[in-house]
């Protein structure tokens, strides 16, 4: 595997490489910004292991940082561009359905505020495309950066640890090749699938009259 992409992530690049499509994919969910992460966390796991002699690899703690700060960084712009958005993406959600519903189900959510606010951003940040869905609905609900940018950091680096610790780990466990890569990638598809269903279970309804 490393023969393959070790130009990059032998490289200061690859830090680069990872924050940029980190950044981009809440626009392009289809880039594959976890895989490039994976990939160079395993790369990580082969130098500690011996297995790479004379070539640099990655560092792990910066990998995390430079993954969960794009992150962040990507999740304000979106949610700034939708701020700002006005009539022309009303619109744009308005003409989907599964847009609509889930701009609904966000503020919903958002408004009930507490651990269901941030349950809701963390879990969005492994499901596909629900990064995007999340960022871009907050901003053009207009709800406060206070309720939104803490949950989007606790987010950012839930995701770039959990997906550079699958790398890293399965680089140790199953050595630098591309089944510790592709094992690794499917766990990480498996909990998107997981968080992507139960973003699709109706929140409980609060009891009581309320004001």
């Amino acid at each position: 595997m490393l023969e393959s992409v070790g130009p990059l992530t032998g490289s200061p690049w690859i830090y680069a490489a990872v924050a940029v499509s980190v950044l981009l994919d809440v626009f392009l969910p289809v880039l594959p910004s976890g895989v490039l992460v994976i990939t160079a966390a395993t790369a990580a796991a082969a130098g500690s292991a011996g297995a790479v002699v004379g070539q640099p690899v990655p560092n792990i703690m910066a990998l995390t940082l430079s993954a969960a700060t794009a992150s962040v960084l990507g999740d304000l712009v979106a949610y700034r561009l939708a701020w700002r958005g006005g009539e022309r993406l009303d619109r744009a959600i308005a003409r989907s359905r599964r847009l609509s519903s889930a701009q609904e189900r966000l503020g919903a959510v958002l408004a009930r505020g507490g651990g269901a606010r941030g349950a809701l951003v963390v879990l969005a940040r492994f499901a596909p495309a629900g990064r995007s869905v999340v960022s871009l609905g907050a901003g053009a609900a207009h709800r406060r950066v206070r309720e939104f940018l803490p949950w989007s950091i606790v987010a950012g680096l839930a995701w770039a640890a959990y997906s550079v610790a699958l790398g890293y780990f399965g680089g140790q466990w199953l050595g630098a090749s591309w089944l510790a890569t592709g094992v690794s990638f499917l766990a990480l598809f498996g909990a998107g699938a997981g968080a992507a269903y139960l973003m699709r279970r109706p929140a409980p309804q609060e009891s009581g009259t309320g004001a």
